[in-house]
């Protein structure tokens, strides 16, 4: 198919609701580490990887050799006999999982494993009520779009009962109107109110992402998982720990993100970055809250050799190059040059986010604050024009999303700050 083929294919064929980026939509034709070509043979740096998927880079040797051996050995056989890729991947994780994070449910994706999660919790506790965070995104099942925290990502009525949505730590847009470190952490402690005012008073737990992705990479200070989950475990409740973007290392020298805040999840949900592009979810938990969920369990895909195989080559990787230390030392060296835009770009209002994992909110006006919504859009375009890939989000679409393979150089670092300030030169 030509490329006007594809796009008018695209409209046909597909939901309306299938979301794409650009006024023309971009066709992305092929993809090697950390570049993507279009059909018409372009190239672009890609800093957005897939929606922080592309973990270790587009097309990984190393993963995609590990998967074309097992694809000649075993493809399928369902969770209802033991395979020795899942048992090894199952046994990695728990490697890594902190304190007593035991035992993995695998599936295909976020949203199944964040379902799995919150079904976990009212198992384990014997209650259905569940608090989520404003701003938050969990999926896009019927359960997970009841516990985001975005009207954009919501699809028809909500009929999901027993989900309360708590105050997140939005500092830049403070809903209190206060100012950390002097707020005392209102927003955290709210929390408390939210439970005592809008439940029974005896909760199944919280689901939280330590970093909001579609959120717009909304980064809560160093206080405010520790309070909310000293709150939610009060009222007898587990702490489910999303890390679907936060995972694998992104947030640099940690596994996972909630490790940042000196956290310990009762469960913790993960994906994207693991599978590199393949298809996984998966819910890790301590062995006495896995073992709650009673009855049989299947997912007929979730922990197929294939997922599984790439899925342990992902880790392999991470840990054979030490990828979490370099989405520290490259993230940091992003997050200067990000500060620096900033000071030469009046329309970044706030520069948030942690390892490789950045946002930037675009206002226009730093006073006013009010969002850049246009001005996203056209720097969206111009970003493209300069050949780099970058994301969109937060409530209102001016939050740019910045989050390149793990593996990124520091080289690749100073191109993409190059092309991304030519960018908002050119709209002004």
């Amino acid at each position: 198919m030509t490329k006007d083929e594809i796009i008018l294919a695209s409209r046909e064929y597909l939901f309306p609701s299938v979301f794409h980026y650009f006024s023309e939509p971009l066709v992305i034709e092929r993809a090697k580490d950390q570049f993507v070509w279009d059909a018409d043979g372009n190239e672009y740096l890609d800093f957005f990887g897939g929606i922080l998927t592309v973990s270790v880079g587009h097309c990984n040797d190393q993963v995609n050799g590990a998967v074309r051996s097992q694809l000649d050995r075993l493809q399928h056989v369902s969770t209802v006999y033991p395979t020795r890729p899942q048992a090894e991947l199952a046994k990695k994780i728990a490697a890594h999982a902190p304190g007593e994070l035991r035992q993995s449910f695998f599936t295909n994706s976020g949203t199944e494993a964040n379902e799995t999660a919150i079904t976990l919790a009212r198992c384990f506790t014997g209650s259905s009520e569940i608090i989520a965070l404003r701003h938050s995104y969990h999926g896009r099942s019927a359960l997970a779009m009841a516990a985001t925290g975005s009207g954009a990502w919501k699809a028809g009525p909500q009929l999901e009962p027993g989900i309360m949505h708590a105050h997140n730590a939005y500092c830049y847009r403070c809903p209190f109107g206060l100012s950390y470190p002097d707020c005392g952490v209102r927003c955290a402690q709210d929390v408390e109110e939210l439970i005592r005012t809008a439940t029974s008073g005896r909760v199944a737990g919280i689901i939280a992402e330590p970093i909001q992705g579609v959120g717009g990479f909304i980064t809560p200070p160093k206080e405010y998982f520790q309070i909310v989950a000293d709150i939610v475990r009060r009222y007898g409740g587990l702490f489910i720990s999303d890390e679907v973007q936060t995972g694998w290392g992104r947030t640099g020298h940690k596994w996972f993100g909630i490790e940042h805040w000196n956290v310990t999840p009762d469960v913790i949900t993960g994906a994207k970055g693991l599978g590199n592009g393949f298809p996984i979810g998966v819910t890790i938990a301590r062995q006495d809250v896995a073992a709650s969920l009673r009855g049989l369990s299947i997912s007929t895909f979730g922990g197929n050799p294939i997922s599984t195989t790439a899925a342990k080559a992902v880790l392999d990787l991470i840990e054979e190059q030490n990828l979490a230390a370099n989405a520290a030392d490259a993230g940091a060296y992003l997050r200067a040059n990000l500060e620096e835009l900033q000071r030469k770009h009046p329309m970044i209002g706030d520069v948030r986010g942690m390892g490789l994992m950045h946002g930037l909110e675009l206002v226009q006006d730093r006073q006013s604050k009010t969002p850049a919504v246009q001005e996203t859009l056209r720097l969206m375009e111009a970003a493209r024009d300069n050949r780099i890939l970058i994301g969109r989000g937060g409530l209102y679409g001016n939050v740019l999303r910045i989050s390149p393979p793990l593996n990124i150089q520091k080289s690749d670092v100073d191109e993409f700050i190059r092309c991304l300030d030519r960018s908002f030169s050119s709209i002004g």
